[in-house]
């Protein structure tokens, strides 16, 4: 599969069903939408209506959460199968999911659950991404997850693998700052060094949102905004990648669109800054 670059979209959101109908009678300032794949995974109804309308007037990227690329089980054919489909149905700027395992022995554990980082694990994930990537005729896009647990038997670091997965797979990556936040914290690792270890030419989209502090560790939640410490990460991943298309989650305690709106504001004020900074005003 030859190395191409994907569109820049610039900032956008999530799609939610609470803000479908807002969307369409007031045209958020808002460049394009993100789509949960599973929820529209199905043979008609509502959300898939609203879908091919707000398709029409806006960029698409379909995020998955079921893909379980990391998992020893068989690739799912019917899921994928179904993945096709939708992507044929609204033509997405590409599909992304995450470097994670869901389940075991056929049941879904309804977690991203890490992978340890090992050479067997980057040849088996590698394989699969390659496997996935021939069947959809597109390359994937792969998020790193947060994490609360580490392997003992992981032989490199979480960004090394990720590197190397993106190297070996052909395969784009999703930056998710906040999870490189929150894994960062729980495991005590230098989230800068992330960071800088992630192939600047691999990268095509940034994830941002909120977590939530639980007894031991921090979680990621998506139920809150983002806070100061990510978004500073984000002005730094901003300065090593430079323009990529950059989106905000919020899976609960949805919030009126117009504070997502005014929060994606803040991210284009971010990144003006950090991408241009001879322009900032004395």
């Amino acid at each position: 599969m030859t190395h191409h670059t994907l569109p820049y979209l610039g900032f956008g959101l999530g799609l939610r069903p609470q803000h479908y109908r807002e969307i369409l009678e007031t045209a958020p300032h808002v460049d394009w939408f993100e789509v949960i794949s599973e929820n529209y995974m199905v043979p008609g109804g509502q959300p898939l209506r609203m879908l091919d309308r707000i398709a029409e007037s806006y960029p698409l990227v379909m995020h998955g959460v079921s893909l379980s690329i990391a998992s020893t089980a068989d690739l799912d054919m019917d899921y994928l199968a179904q993945l096709k489909e939708l992507a044929r149905r609204i033509e997405p700027r590409w599909i992304s999911d995450h470097l994670c395992w869901t389940g075991v022995h056929g049941v879904n554990l309804h977690d991203l659950l890490p992978v340890p980082y090992t050479e067997e694990a980057l040849a088996h994930v590698s394989d699969r991404i390659a496997r996935v990537q021939d069947y959809l005729g597109r390359r994937l896009v792969i998020e790193n997850v947060s994490s609360y647990i580490t392997y003992e038997c992981s032989e490199i670091s979480e960004w090394d693998f990720v590197a190397e997965l993106a190297r070996r797979a052909d395969c784009l990556l999703l930056l998710d700052v906040n999870n490189v936040f929150v894994s960062g914290m729980n495991h005590d690792f230098d989230q800068r060094a992330f960071i800088e270890s992630i192939p600047v030419d691999r990268v095509v989209q940034f994830h941002l949102a909120g977590h939530s502090e639980g007894e031991t560790c921090l979680i990621d939640t998506h139920d809150q905004p983002v806070c100061e410490e990510v978004w500073t990460l984000y002005g730094k991943a901003l300065e090593r990648f430079g323009t990529v298309s950059t989106m905000i989650e919020r899976d609960d305690n949805i919030p009126p669109l117009a504070e997502l709106v005014a929060e994606l504001d803040t991210a284009r004020a971010i990144a003006a800054l950090a991408l241009h900074p001879l322009e900032r005003v004395s």
